[in-house]
């Protein structure tokens, strides 16, 4: 199955990225992942994005899907995968689509995380990070023994720059500019599927899988 997962920051898309690819057995493939694979393996590809990183700019479009395109070339995304992070606007989308249909591999469906805005800034703004060892710990949901310092370290945490309330109100208004037309997009298509991600971990995971198999009700292997 090939999947797509849309949702935004603090929805807990990386949690269940990890949870889904290994219930269906496909790799997750993320975008990041594949920049820095690229930049640190010295391809022509990631010379190219590091020209851009390096000046501060973003890396277009059609060096993103050339490294997308040589990832999913891999033997191990051949039967499915999972793409997190990508796309992102509905030109990156459109791209993707013309190179997995060139390929006989079209999307199969897309997952939406969807969480209330207010249990979202919720989410990030009481995140709490280690400065020594780069825990996370939230103030409600997972705080730590003692207030203010690392179970594991004993370092002091710290709220990052950008889980402060107003940068968050920023990150998901810019979230939502771009992902919204990306989702009518999918939508248009018959691919999107959502997942309301708020419960415990176990209960999203749950109906994420269900999503799924609804849509191919065959074995997940």
């Amino acid at each position: 199955m090939r999947i797509v997962l849309l949702g935004p920051p603090g929805a807990g898309k990386g949690t269940q990225a990890e949870r889904i690819v290994a219930a269906r057995a496909v790799p997750h493939i993320s975008t990041g992942d594949i920049l820095r694979a690229n930049v640190r393996e010295g391809t022509e590809l990631g010379a190219t994005a590091k020209r851009y990183m390096d000046a501060g700019e973003l890396v277009p479009d059609d060096v993103i899907v050339g490294m997308v395109g040589g990832r999913l070339d891999e033997p191990d995304a051949v039967s499915g995968f999972l793409l997190d992070g990508f796309p992102r606007t509905v030109p990156q989308a459109r791209a993707l689509e013309e190179l997995v249909d060139g390929r006989g591999t079209p999307i199969d469906v897309v997952l939406r995380m969807v969480v209330d805005r207010d249990e979202l800034v919720g989410r990030l703004t009481g995140r709490r990070t280690c400065g020594e060892c780069g825990r996370v710990f939230h103030v409600e949901h997972r705080p730590p023994a003692t207030e203010g310092a690392c179970d594991d370290c004993g370092g002091a945490l710290v709220q990052r720059d950008d889980d402060r309330d107003d940068v968050v109100v920023n990150r998901l208004e810019v979230y939502r500019t771009q992902t919204e037309p990306l989702e009518r997009f999918y939508w248009e298509r018959g691919l999107l599927r959502d997942v309301q991600a708020t419960g415990t971990v176990d209960e999203v995971t749950d109906r994420a899988l269900a999503a799924l198999a609804a849509h191919d009700p065959g074995p997940a292997s």
